[in-house]
């Protein structure tokens, strides 16, 4: 079982660099034509983005409960 688990994290995390690489490779084709962004998007581009969130919060959601398999 937490095996399954720790490769579901590793694909999660595979998922996060991909996405990443990707929206760096897409902002940098498109910036020229890029709408003005919000402020406090501009500030926090990572933490504003529901997409990010999800894989955070998701990875850390199988983490916690590999630890607590480890554990018990």
């Amino acid at each position: 079982m937490i095996y399954i688990l720790a490769i579901i994290a590793l694909i999660m995390i595979i998922g996060l660099i991909v996405s990443l690489r990707t929206g760096k490779a897409i902002s940098a084709g498109n910036s020229e034509y890029d709408k003005e962004i919000h402020e406090n998007i501009q500030r926090h581009p990572i933490l504003l983005n529901p997409v990010f969130l999800t894989y955070i919060i998701a990875i850390g959601a199988v983490l916690v409960y590999i630890i607590y398999l480890a554990f018990t």
